[in-house]
């Protein structure tokens, strides 16, 4: 595969054989980070455990202290009130049954999360086939259902972010902009990697911590000592 002059520039600047302490890492990634537009940074964290059983998962949302760099869009499903209230936390999309209608009849994902009342989870279930393979499904564990329409608005555009497992128990998240710096981006990365080793699962055995990598969008991977996290 042919890699440009400026990414392989990057990768003369790190040791592939080390893992590094995330202080350093994150100060790789700003200097690795060439592009021309401002790179997302993303971290990529493989757990020890087992995705396929219940009692293992890995999931729940975090506001980051510095954002992600990036307003979401948020729609609110919700009627009467409650839509009032969403549209005045500054929510992008309000609606219902339309909303619901028009994601199914135009194929419209014009949105980042999708924050719903319990009482529309009747008419949001429709919706789970084409929701829950792009991760967009509210779910109470995200704080995407609840009767709290401005508290879920305030906090997803204040750079709440969702953390999930994937098939392959690997988290991918993004925890800011390369143009944050080093020091922000570790802040954020502290607080994300707090959230992820507080809810390890009882059920999980062994090492949960596996892998920790963290990347721009169009530099190198860099990785990151575990145990240098779980310390």
């Amino acid at each position: 595969m042919f890699r440009g002059k400026k990414y392989q520039d990057s990768v003369k600047l790190i040791d592939k054989s080390k893992m590094y302490d995330p202080a350093e890492a994150l100060d790789l990634v700003v200097k690795t980070s060439k592009a021309k537009f401002d790179e997302t940074v993303e971290i990529h964290v493989k757990l020890g455990v087992d995705s396929r059983h219940a009692d293992q998962q890995v999931r729940g949302a975090i506001v980051l202290p510095h954002g992600t760099g990036k307003t979401a869009k948020v729609l609110v499903l919700a009627k009467g009130d409650k839509a009032n209230e969403a549209e005045a936390a500054g929510a992008d999309f309000v609606g219902a049954e339309d909303m619901v209608a028009k994601i199914q009849g135009e194929n419209w994902f014009d949105f980042d999360v999708v924050v719903a009342t319990p009482d529309m989870m009747g008419v949001v279930g429709r919706l789970g086939k084409v929701l829950g393979p792009k991760g967009l499904m509210p779910s109470p564990k995200a704080g995407t259902v609840t009767m709290d329409v401005t508290k879920a608005v305030n906090e997803i555009k204040a750079g709440k972010i969702e953390y999930r497992l994937d098939k392959t128990n690997i988290i991918h998240c993004p925890i800011g902009k390369a143009s944050f710096g080093a020091e922000k981006l570790n802040a954020n990365f502290a607080t994300l990697m707090s959230a992820i080793i507080k809810a390890k699962p009882a059920a999980a055995k062994g090492q949960y911590l596996k892998s920790i990598a963290v990347a721009s969008t169009m530099g190198p991977g860099i990785k990151i000592n575990p145990v240098r996290v779980s310390d």
